[in-house]
């Protein structure tokens, strides 16, 4: 029993002055994108699942770069086989860039997938404990044969007490083991003290404990790290418009994982190895003002240790996105990005600012027509690691109802 999915389709045109994000010698095109989306949630029940998934066709006037599809795809699903028995499967479909070093072109990206299913148990042991027992199966898919896919088995095993309504803290200790198409296995062991603590407009939760990461290779004696480890989130409505979120997370892992897609802004340089210690920040002030106006700003950062090379990767920025309704049918946009970035390997600095504007109109439920202009800037240390791009884009979506 659900509601009917809601279908969408698409079309719009981008004209770039510098297409290929170039240093020098910059070409014009223009790209014509086709997409098709789904998004559907089902009423609570014995299964649960929620999908929002949109595929698309990409072709360049000029030839610039070879027509393309692409696609993108969030995933949840649960279904109780029991009154303790949960199986929960999740996939999680993206375009990510190979590297925060490149330009971000379609010859930049490749197109990862993160599929993930199992078990979760939870038993009662008197009034306030609780024992969790979880496994799954992590399968990860690139697109480019030369990316390292893998295979990552885990299990979890956790204690918690509930010391009042809104407190509750334990112990856990989880165990994965992973095997890359390249033969080479990583074996991760956590140990944590998770807890979660409400008040009256403020929710904070989060783990904080010791990893061990060890990667072997037929060709290469066994390497093994340790670290603090630990995540935080923290949900505080400041006010009836005004809600603030910080996210931090410290964790050792590698490029197969999922961490890109719990932080939207970081990127793993696939090209480097496998072991990498990741700490990530995220925080958020969102506004939903009276009128529909909407005002949001994100502090981002991230540092990545490559643990087998011994090379960091540092990057931090700003982002903001303005929405305002001008009349009933009409909303103007409005947003900004300047992101740093930091490679110890040469020593050298990359920085990129983006502003863009643009209009909504819509005719009505169906239709929806979009046009917005934007300009990026991207400056280094590295000369051809520059470029300067400006760019029109106008485009229609309908909703099938």
């Amino acid at each position: 029993m659900a509601e009917p999915a809601v279908f969408s389709i698409g079309l719009d045109s981008r004209l770039s002055d510098n297409i290929r994000r170039a240093p020098a010698n910059e070409e014009s095109d223009i790209e014509s994108r086709l997409s098709l989306g789904v998004q559907h949630t089902s009423d609570p029940g014995v299964c649960n699942s929620d999908l929002l998934a949109r595929g698309a066709y990409a072709y360049w006037l000029d030839d610039s770069f070879d027509p393309e599809t692409t696609a993108e795809a969030d995933f949840e699903g649960d279904c109780r086989l029991g009154s303790n028995l949960v199986w929960q499967v999740s996939d999680y479909l993206r375009d990510v860039a190979q590297s925060s070093r490149v330009s971000n072109t379609p010859d930049d990206r490749t197109q990862k997938n993160v599929f993930r299913t199992g078990p979760v148990l939870t038993l009662r042991v008197g009034a306030v404990d609780e024992l969790l027992l979880s496994a799954a199966y992590e399968n990860t898919e690139f697109r480019e044969p030369d990316q390292k896919d893998g295979e990552r088995y885990s299990g979890t095993v956790g204690w918690s007490h509930f010391f009042s309504p809104s407190f509750t803290a334990g112990v856990s200790a989880s165990v994965d083991q992973s095997e890359l198409d390249t033969e080479e296995e990583i074996d991760r062991v956590t140990y944590n003290l998770p807890f979660t603590k409400t008040w009256e407009s403020t929710a904070l939760s989060g783990a904080f404990g010791y990893g061990l990461i060890e990667t072997r290779l037929a060709s290469q004696p066994r390497q093994e790290y340790e670290a603090f480890v630990g995540n935080l989130l923290l949900v505080r409505q400041i006010n009836v418009t005004t809600e603030l979120e910080l996210q931090v997370s410290r964790e050792l892992t590698d490029q197969t994982s999922d961490f890109d897609s719990r932080f939207d802004e970081f990127v793993f340089d696939l090209n480097q190895s496998s072991a990498v210690e990741v700490t990530a920040f995220r925080l958020g002030i969102n506004n939903n003002l009276s009128g529909g106006v909407e005002f949001d700003v994100n502090l981002f950062g991230s540092r990545s240790d490559y643990l087998d090379i011994g090379t960091e990767e540092d990057d931090y920025g700003i982002s903001a996105s303005f929405r305002r309704p001008i009349t009933e049918q009409l909303t103007g946009l409005l947003g900004a990005r300047y992101e740093r970035f930091d490679y110890s390997l040469d020593e050298t600095q990359d920085e990129v600012a983006q502003v863009n504007a643009g209009i909504e109109f819509q005719l009505n439920r169906q239709f929806n027509f979009v046009s917005r202009v934007g300009y990026e800037q991207r400056t280094s240390d590295v000369a051809f690691r520059e470029f300067d791009e400006a760019w029109v884009l106008a485009g229609v979506v309908y909703r099938f109802r």
